[in-house]
């Protein structure tokens, strides 16, 4: 087994505090988002929430449980600071994946861990380190498409061949370390230029003669260009299920073309709003689509930058009435140029704080109507009832798109994908016990689609784990293969089970999402 690194949660803190000003990003910014990573991935330990408290320098135990909340859409995604290095394709977003992943391993040994905090670890560290490799080519019906992406994955320049060895996945707390990821070797033009030393003159000497030397800085390179109009919508395509999604933003996307090129051409166009409401039951792939939708508007050169920008009413309102409207237009600013993407926007609705952060969001929408845009997101019912309500949002969104919820047969796909991208093999012992479940488990508005699928497989992940525990050096087949009864629920023999008090039924409502069609 993998011996215990002495490492802790403030250690791995403060590496991503500077790994992230290394990559021009925001370090405390980059330290609330370590923090509600490791939250998440620790909240079924018991005690947990001390140990997160003592290390993080926050003395209120809510911090804990509130930072979980919002760390639980990453441990199957990657984080918003990573996704936009991604999205940018930045030299620096390895480091920072790293990082993450180095932060999601300490987190695990908060509190009293057990298989499940091991499973929320693996599958979290997968999920920042597999951000950096996008999956193989996907299937279109569009032959110019298809070309395109075929010539695109042999580029120097396209992120799969990363070089990912010298990620430490086998710092995972895991019976005999983490499955390695795939990787291809790392182009020239993505890797890191060396520092030349060159001699340095000695005054009085001539040249050569020198046994001095300094460092040359490197020559300042142009960052990669970002993703095309047709590999985002090819990404769209190729994700499981959502046909009258994928229908309606290339519908979307064929209206703002043609507004741009009437636009560029002279000629009137009627002012078309870009803001959206998306509607739909838990773990439908609501996140993943707007993530999508901002890469794609960024394409079509409706926004500067792009990135996604996910929050909810915690990360909006404040404690006292004032203060909301400065707390929701910082976190407006930090999404200029993208995407804001409000969950459970239905949450601000009813009490004058959260009017106060409605009546910022309209005002902010107007005077950055050009470089930002606003979707919001939660159940068809009350989303319809909190849209009605607010004159100022009825008029800016004018389009809703219904996610509906995944059959059987696209939760079994989004499971194998999920797998898949975490380097495990399910059999089919494993997909027919998983049949079984979703056979016998209740639907309804509640139901987490995607997320439950991504549920199970982390408790799946957690008890090979803990049945791996006792076997020294097991084998490559032993450390990727799952077994049917991985996914019995229930307690494993000689198993210690904590879950904290919010863990069980919101932990499916509320959890993070997932990276194929990730739940929203």
């Amino acid at each position: 087994m993998t011996e215990p690194s002495t490492r802790t949660l403030t250690d791995a803190l403060a590496a991503l505090r500077n790994t992230a000003g290394a990559a021009g990003l925001e370090p405390e910014a980059a330290v609330r988002e370590g923090e509600a990573l490791a939250a998440a991935v620790a909240e079924s330990a018991e005690r947990a929430y001390l140990d997160w408290g003592e290390q993080t320098g926050h003395s209120d135990p809510q911090a804990f449980f509130d930072a979980a909340h919002r760390g639980r859409r990453w441990r199957a995604a990657p984080t918003a600071l990573l996704g936009q290095l991604v999205l940018n394709r930045s030299p620096q977003g390895p480091s920072y994946a790293e990082a993450l992943a180095e932060v999601c391993r300490t987190a695990q040994t908060l509190g009293e861990p057990n298989s499940r905090t091991a499973g929320n670890a693996a599958v979290a560290a997968a999920a920042q380190l597999g951000a950096l490799t996008p999956p193989p080519v996907p299937v279109t019906t569009r032959p110019e498409v298809a070309a395109m992406l075929r010539a695109l994955n042999q580029s120097s320049l396209d992120l799969s061949s990363l070089d990912l060895s010298s990620l430490d996945l086998s710092s995972l707390d895991l019976p005999g370390g983490f499955p390695q990821i795939n990787a291809r070797p790392e182009p020239a033009g993505m890797r890191p230029e060396p520092t030349v030393m060159r001699p340095e003159p000695v005054e009085g000497q001539p040249p050569g003669a020198s046994t001095r030397s300094a460092p040359i800085a490197p020559a300042a390179k142009p960052e990669p260009e970002p993703k095309t109009l047709d590999e985002l919508l090819a990404e769209l395509d190729a994700l499981v299920g959502l046909t009258a999604v994928k229908a309606e933003i290339h519908r979307q996307v064929a209206v703002l073309r043609v507004e741009t090129l009437r636009s560029k051409a002279g000629l009137k166009s009627p002012t078309i709003t870009r803001h959206l409401v998306f509607v739909g039951n838990p773990g439908t792939g609501k996140t993943t689509v707007a993530r999508l939708v901002g890469g794609i508007y960024r394409a079509l050169g409706l926004l500067s930058k792009g990135q996604l920008v996910e929050v909810d009413r915690s990360e909006l309102v404040a404690g006292y009435l004032g203060q909301t409207a400065i707390k929701t237009a910082e976190v407006i600013a930090s999404a200029a140029g993208g995407v804001l993407f409000v969950d459970e926007a239905y949450s601000l609705a009813g009490d004058q704080y959260g009017q106060e952060s409605v009546d910022t969001l309209v005002k902010e929408m107007e005077d950055r109507r050009d470089d930002l845009v606003l979707i919001v997101a939660g159940y068809p019912d009350p989303m319809a009832l909190f849209i009605a309500q607010n004159p100022g949002l009825a008029s800016r969104f004018r389009t809703t798109i219904e996610f509906d919820d995944y059959t059987d047969e696209e939760l079994v796909r989004i499971l194998q994908q999920m797998a898949q991208a975490a380097d495990y093999d399910l059999d089919e012992g494993c997909v027919d016990r998983f049949r079984s479940i979703l056979a016998t488990t209740p639907r309804g508005s509640m139901f987490g689609n995607a997320r439950f699928a991504r549920n199970l497989l982390e408790a799946a992940i957690g008890k090979h784990a803990w049945r791996l525990r006792e076997i020294t050096d097991p084998t490559v087949e032993q450390l990727r293969n799952l077994i049917a009864n991985d996914f019995d629920e229930g307690e494993t023999e000689n198993e210690p089970l904590a879950l904290s008090s919010e863990q069980s039924a919101e932990d499916d409502a509320a959890a993070p999402k997932e990276p194929n069609n990730e739940p929203g």
